[in-house]
C-alpha cells in the first residue's frame, strides 16, 4: 500500500472517530455543568492538566523510540524491531512508576491549585485527593500499554489505534452519562471511566500481541551501543521540548485555577473543547503524515521532501487559516447558544485564542517534519525558553489583566518558535534560506486576515439577531467566502496545483480499489 494510502486510511477513521466522540463530548460536558455545575467541572478540567503535566515524565522517550522504528519497519528487519521494542518496554515501565511517585508527592498540593469562587460550597480536601487519586490511576496504567502502539504508528496503521480509541471513548462517554442522570455523584462518574479504560488496556495488549507475535519472543538481539547512544541523543534534545511545551501549554489553566478561580477554568475548557474538536480534526492530516514523511525523508531525495513540505505548509495554512476565521467570528455565538450568554468570554481573551490557534498551524508543520527526520538537537533549548518565557509573563500580567494575562502569554511564547524553527528546518532539512517560508507567512497572514475583516463585517449583520438559523447562515458563508477567494488568489500556485492533483489521484485509486 503506498503512502498516501496509508495516511488516507489513517485520516479516514480519525476522522470517523472525531465525527463520532467529538458531539459526545459535547454533550457529556451540557450534562456534567447541568447536574454537577461548573465548579466540580473546572476540578475535572484542571486534573486532567495536572496529568497531562506528569506526563512530562515521559520526556519525548517515546519520539525517539519511533523515530528509529522507522528505518526496520521499511527494511521489514523483525530482529531489529524486537531490540527497539523491548527498549520501549523497559523504559515506559519505569516512566508509569515514575508518574506514579511523583503523583503521589504533590498530592498534599492540590487545595493550593483550586481556588473555589466565593458564593460556593467549599470541595473537601478528601474529595479533591481522592478525585485526583482516580485521575493518577488512569494515567498511570497507560504507561504498560501505550509503547506497543509505537509499532503500529511506524508501520503507518493509526487508524488501529484511532479506531481502539473511538470504541472506548463511546462506551465510556454512555456509561458516564447514565451514570451522572441517575446518581449525580462524580466518584461514580470517574470510576466508571476507570473500569472502562482499563478493560480497554487489557483488550489493546492482548490484541496487538496476536497482531505481533514476536513482541513475545524471549530472544532479543541488544541494541549496539551506537544505536542506543542515537537514542539518548535524541531523548535528551526532546527532554527539553517536552518541558517547555508542558510549561507553554498547560501551566496557563493552573495559573488560572490557583490566581482567579477554578469556576473560569471551567468557562475556558468550553472554549478548549471546540478548539480541540477542530484541531483534532485538522491535525489528524498533519499527525498523521508524521510516518509518511518518515518513510519519504528515508527513500526520496532532498527536492522531493522540500516540495512535499511547501504542499503541507500550504494546506496548513489555508485550513487553520479557515477555521481561525471561523472561530473568531462564531465561536462565542456557539457557546452562548450552547451553554448561555453567561459563560462566554470576553472580545480581547478569545481574539488571543484563536490567534494562538492560527499561529499554530505553521507550528504543527515544522514540528512534525522535523520529528519525522530527526531533527531534535539544534532546536531543543527553544521550547524550554518558550515554557519560561510564558510562565513569567503570565504571573506578572495575571494580577493586573487577569485571563487576558495568561493569554498573552500562551501567545508571545508560541510565536518565538513561528519566527525561530523554520530557519533551523531550512538549514538542516533543505540546506535553503528561509527567506520563501517568512514571505509566504506574511502572504498567508495577510490573505487570512483580509479574508476575516470581511467576514466580520458580514457577521455584525446576520448576528445581530442571534439564533441556530443565524448561526448556521453565518457559517454557510464564511465557507463560501473563505475558500472560494483562498482557492481564486492561489489556484496557479505550484503547491495548491500538486495538492489538487494529489487529491485527484487519491479518489481516481479509491474507485479502483471499489471498482
Amino acid at each position: 500500500m503506498s503512502r498516501v494510502n496509508k495516511a488516507s486510511k489513517n485520516i479516514m477513521f480519525g476522522y470517523l472517530g472525531i465525527i463520532i466522540t467529538g458531539p459526545l463530548g459535547m454533550v457529556l460536558r451540557s450534562v456534567f455543568i447541568h447536574h454537577l455545575g461548573d465548579t466540580l467541572t473546572g476540578v475535572n478540567d484542571l486534573y486532567t492538566i495536572i496529568l497531562s503535566v506528569l506526563s512530562m515524565a515521559e520526556l519525548g522517550i517515546g519520539t525517539a523510540l519511533t523515530f528509529s522504528l522507522y528505518a526496520p519497519v521499511a527494511h521489514q528487519r523483525t530482529e531489529k524491531i524486537k531490540s527497539y521494542m523491548r527498549l520501549y518496554k523497559k523504559a515506559y515501565i519505569t516512566i508509569g512508576i515514575v508518574v506514579a511517585v511523583i503523583g503521589t508527592a504533590i498530592s498534599p498540593f492540590l487545595p493550593y491549585l483550586v481556588n473555589v469562587p466565593e458564593g460556593v460550597a467549599d470541595i473537601s480536601v478528601r474529595d479533591l485527593t481522592l478525585y485526583y487519586f482516580i485521575f493518577l490511576f488512569n494515567t498511570v496504567s497507560t504507561y504498560f500499554v501505550a509503547y506497543k502502539f509505537s509499532l503500529v504508528n511506524a508501520e503507518q496503521k493509526n487508524y488501529i489505534h484511532s479506531n481502539i480509541i473511538t470504541i472506548t471513548r463511546i462506551i465510556t462517554v454512555v456509561i458516564q452519562l447514565l451514570v451522572i442522570v441517575i446518581t449525580k455523584n462524580f466518584y461514580w462518574y470517574l470510576l466508571s471511566a476507570a473500569f472502562v479504560e482499563l478493560t480497554q488496556k487489557i483488550f489493546a495488549n492482548y490484541y496487538l500481541n496476536r497482531m505481533y507475535p514476536y513482541l513475545k519472543e524471549k530472544n532479543v538481539e541488544k541494541l549496539t551501543k551506537e544505536e542506543t547512544q542515537v537514542i539518548i541523543t535524541k531523548t535528551k534534545a526532546l527532554v527539553l521540548t517536552k518541558v517547555g511545551d508542558v510549561m507553554r501549554i498547560q501551566t496557563g489553566g493552573m495559573i488560572v485555577s490557583a490566581f482567579i478561580n477554578v469556576r473560569l477554568l471551567a468557562f475556558i475548557g468550553s472554549y478548549n473543547m471546540i478548539i480541540d474538536f477542530v484541531s483534532r480534526f485538522v491535525d489528524i492530516i498533519f499527525n498523521n503524515v508524521i510516518s509518511s514523511f518518515g518513510n519519504l525523508i528515508a527513500t526520496e531525495t532532498k527536492e522531493k521532501q522540500f516540495l512535499l513540505f511547501r504542499v503541507y505548509r500550504f494546506f496548513a495554512c489555508w485550513i487553520y487559516g479557515f477555521f481561525a476565521v471561523v472561530f473568531f467570528v462564531l465561536l462565542s455565538p456557539f457557546i452562548s447558544i450552547w451553554l448561555g450568554a453567561e459563560r462566554v468570554l470576553s472580545v480581547t481573551v478569545v481574539a488571543l485564542m484563536v490567534t494562538d490557534f492560527y499561529f499554530k498551524g505553521d507550528r504543527v508543520v515544522l514540528f512534525n517534519f522535523k520529528t519525522a527526520a530527526g531533527v531534535f538537537e539544534p532546536d531543543r533549548y527553544l521550547p524550554l525558553i518558550q515554557g519560561i518565557l510564558n510562565v513569567v509573563i503570565a504571573l506578572s500580567l495575571v494580577k493586573h489583566l487577569g485571563l487576558v494575562g495568561v493569554f498573552i502569554g500562551t501567545l508571545v511564547s508560541g510565536l518565538l518558535a513561528n519566527f525561530i524553527r523554520p530557519r533551523i528546518i531550512y538549514r538542516i532539512c533543505f540546506e535553503r534560506k528561509a527567506s520563501g517560508f517568512y514571505i509566504d507567512w506574511f502572504k498567508y497572514l495577510i490573505v487570512t486576515a483580509g479574508l476575516l475583516m470581511i467576514c466580520l463585517f458580514i457577521g455584525g449583520f446576520i448576528l445581530s439577531k442571534l439564533n441556530i438559523l443565524t448561526f448556521i447562515l453565518m457559517g454557510l458563508i464564511i465557507t463560501l467566502i473563505f475558500n472560494g477567494i483562498f482557492i481564486l488568489l492561489f489556484r496557479r500556485s505550484e503547491e495548491f496545483c500538486y495538492l489538487w492533483e494529489l487529491i485527484k489521484s487519491w479518489f481516481y485509486e479509491r474507485r479502483k480499489i471499489d471498482d
